[in-house]
């Protein structure tokens, strides 16, 4: 009976192995015959000065995926086999950064303890408060010790005095919890502190802080260039294929803007985007943004229409003024 049931699973393994490797190959199939000379089409070879710098873009975007998730010796192997010199000085951060991280994982504080204090100035800069929560995580993990580590703990609190103005409640819940603590924090109105989920958190903080602090983005470039791509790319190719259809192909250069407006959503918001006013469209480096000497701001190709006889009138105000005036500004 027993060897009946092992070769019957035996079979049904092999059945859904066949049809699942055998839709993969579909797929597979698919994408080699269809996706690929679709998806080249869609942007030109003009975007990139040449293929050797593309291939350098394309590996460099990939080590610094790799060092941003952690995976170093990864990334190490890449560079080596790909002959790409990568700076020590880029590599630091993303080093400095996988270590603590690796200690919060580990539930050592005292790497990011270590750091935030030493970058202390800079991060209250930020209005960051993640001194603060590292001191208060510590606090916690001597709650947990239990009455034992009551004295210990009181002590400890010494280290919220400079938070006292901006965290004020969050402290006095932190030393009331100090009444419970012979009782067994656990069963008291104060057993939230003990959860978990403080130690994601903490991670996450660490992450944003560190990152904007070092002025790197929270989330690898690349996969947000992947995400973005997912979305904007099915749109692409259909527009490829109405200006096709249509024979309009030089209405679209592909080098410096899209021929339309693609949503991506809030999490793919990086900058402030500016729209001329007079023209409806978005400033770009070739078109950007000038403020004239009324305050009201408008596009350069805008200013150049509005230019008459040497002179500029404001289409708002409307205050006449000398074209060359206007400067050009950066959001």
């Amino acid at each position: 009976m027993c060897c009946r049931k092992i070769k019957d699973t035996v079979q049904k393994l092999a059945s859904d192995h066949k049809d699942i490797h055998s839709s993969v190959s579909r797929v597979g199939k698919a994408i080699d015959r269809n996706f690929d000379s679709e998806i080249c089409g869609v942007v030109s070879d003009a975007v990139w000065d040449s293929r050797e710098k593309q291939q350098q873009i394309l590996q460099m975007a990939i080590v610094e995926h790799l060092y941003q998730e952690g995976m170093l010796s990864v990334a190490e192997e890449l560079c080596q086999e790909s002959t790409l010199n990568v700076d020590l000085d880029f590599k630091q951060p993303f080093l400095e950064l996988n270590r603590i991280l690796e200690a919060l994982h580990e539930q050592d504080l005292g790497p990011a303890l270590e750091w935030a204090v030493s970058h202390r100035q800079r991060l209250l800069e930020l209005n960051s408060s993640l001194e603060f929560k590292l001191h208060r995580l510590h606090f916690i993990r001597l709650l947990a010790g239990g009455p034992e580590k009551q004295l210990e703990a009181l002590s400890y609190a010494r280290h919220f005095q400079p938070f006292a103005r901006l965290h004020q409640r969050e402290i006095q819940v932190m030393m009331g919890s100090l009444v419970y603590l012979p009782l067994g924090l656990e069963k008291s109105p104060y057993g939230h502190l003990l959860d978990n989920s403080h130690w994601a958190e903490i991670c996450e903080t660490f992450t944003r802080d560190a990152c904007s602090l070092l002025g790197l983005s929270v989330e690898s470039p690349l996969s947000v260039s992947f995400a973005s791509g997912c979305v904007a790319l099915p749109v692409l190719m259909n527009i490829k294929a109405v200006i096709e259809q249509r024979q309009c192909t030089g209405v679209w250069s592909h080098k410096d803007e899209l021929p339309i407006e693609i949503e991506l959503g809030m999490k793919c918001w990086y900058h402030s985007v500016f729209a001329c006013p007079i023209l409806r469209q978005q400033t770009s480096d070739s078109n950007p943004p000038i403020k004239l000497i009324c305050g009201h701001v408008i596009s350069r190709d805008a200013l150049n229409k509005l230019i008459n006889g040497g002179k500029l009138k404001c289409p708002y105000c409307p205050m006449e003024q000398n074209p060359a005036d206007g400067k050009r500004i950066i959001f």
